[in-house]
């Protein structure tokens, strides 16, 4: 596993020059490595006659192209000018095809914008917020992920998901509570009871649960800034992190919505709004009621690594979410009319667009 992590670390260092005439220590190599008889070992030894070779590397997963490394340019250029192109006796007569390679900049770490991300739910002090760690036991989370992995995906633009209960509707941001599904599948069962005695709120609407979007995120993708839909669903929105880390941002905006109706997203630029975020580890369930509900729009950021607490926290190559909600039957009669459809006509949903095509 070492010597596997070692590799793919090794093959992300390089990439093509830009310019066809620059020259470096390293090289790329085709038609050579471990999958056409050439050991590592083999093709370093040869490339020792024209200098000192610091490591042969895999280029990619193929095992029939590598990465030579000389200690200098020099070396590099006269291995090239030697053997690409040519049959070379010493690798099994094989012709390489070869070109210099260049070290890749070091990735810019994403760091939140310097905004603080809080672990607990108490510190992000948003009303209706709360988060639960270690919702699930490892075990349940390797039983719900094989079960979604046995299951049919849909795939949207960068990620793939699973509706139950009722299909959630990306271009209105709603569901047609007609077309109902079916009960919620049977490998949610230990959910929705853990869930009905979940800490807040005191009422038991929890068990109410009747529409289910499971999310599956790749490595550096989020989700856009947006507030379920007031009229779609009611109050409690639980949300089930499983597989992979992230933070979640939370943002409140002057005007309740993402941008004002009838203006445009660059309008926005200059607008002030309170931001906070909180990092969702695996197993965690997160609770959204109330006013961090119905009034802070939630959004996870487009980011390969988080910044946490000052480390840096890698994003796995996949985070599986479970979005348990109830389908809202009549108006919704909050309190927050700027950010209420129901209390605004067609305005909210005008000020925000699609959620699979800002994704």
């Amino acid at each position: 596993m070492a010597a596997a992590a070692a590799e793919e670390a090794a093959n992300s260092m390089f990439a093509r020059p830009k310019c066809s005439t620059t020259t470096s220590p390293n090289l790329y190599v085709a038609n050579c490595g471990p999958t056409v008889g050439l050991s590592l070992e083999t093709i370093s030894s040869v490339f020792s006659a024209f200098g000192r070779v610091t490591g042969v590397h895999a280029a990619d997963d193929t095992g029939a192209r590598v990465i030579v490394c000389f200690s200098d340019t020099t070396a590099a250029q006269a291995a090239y000018q030697a053997l690409n192109g040519n049959p070379c006796p010493q690798l099994r007569g094989r012709t390489l095809r070869m070109r210099f390679s260049l070290p890749k900049l070091p990735a810019k770490v994403q760091d939140n914008d310097s905004l603080s991300v809080f672990l607990l739910a108490s510190e992000l002090a948003i009303p209706g917020i709360y988060l639960v760690h270690d919702f699930i036991t490892p075990e349940e989370e390797e039983v719900l992920l094989a079960a979604v992995d046995a299951s049919p995906w849909k795939s949207l633009a960068k990620r793939r998901v699973q509706h139950y209960g009722y299909e959630f509707l990306y271009e209105t941001r709603n569901v047609d509570a007609r077309q109902y599904l079916g009960n919620l599948p049977s490998f949610v069962s230990f959910v929705l009871d853990k869930i009905s005695s979940f800490p807040e709120p005191a009422n038991n609407k929890c068990r109410l649960m009747d529409q289910l979007t499971v999310n599956e995120y790749p490595s550096g993708v989020g989700l856009s800034p947006h507030i379920d839909t007031h009229s779609a669903f009611d109050e409690l929105i639980f949300s089930l992190s499983i597989s992979g880390p992230c933070i979640m941002e939370f943002r409140k905006y002057p005007q309740g919505t993402w941008y004002p109706p009838g203006d445009t997203v660059a309008d926005m630029e200059g607008v002030n709004f309170i931001r906070k975020a909180i990092f969702l580890p695996p197993r965690s369930m997160l609770l959204m009621s109330g006013e961090g509900r119905y009034a802070w729009h939630h959004y996870i950021p487009h980011h390969k690594v988080d910044v946490v607490k000052g480390q840096s926290i890698k994003r796995s190559s996949r985070r599986v979410s479970f979005t348990f909600r109830k389908v809202r039957r009549g108006p919704c009669r909050c309190e927050f009319q700027q950010c209420c459809d129901s209390r605004r006509g067609s305005n909210v949903e005008r000020s925000c667009p699609p959620l699979e095509t800002s994704q």
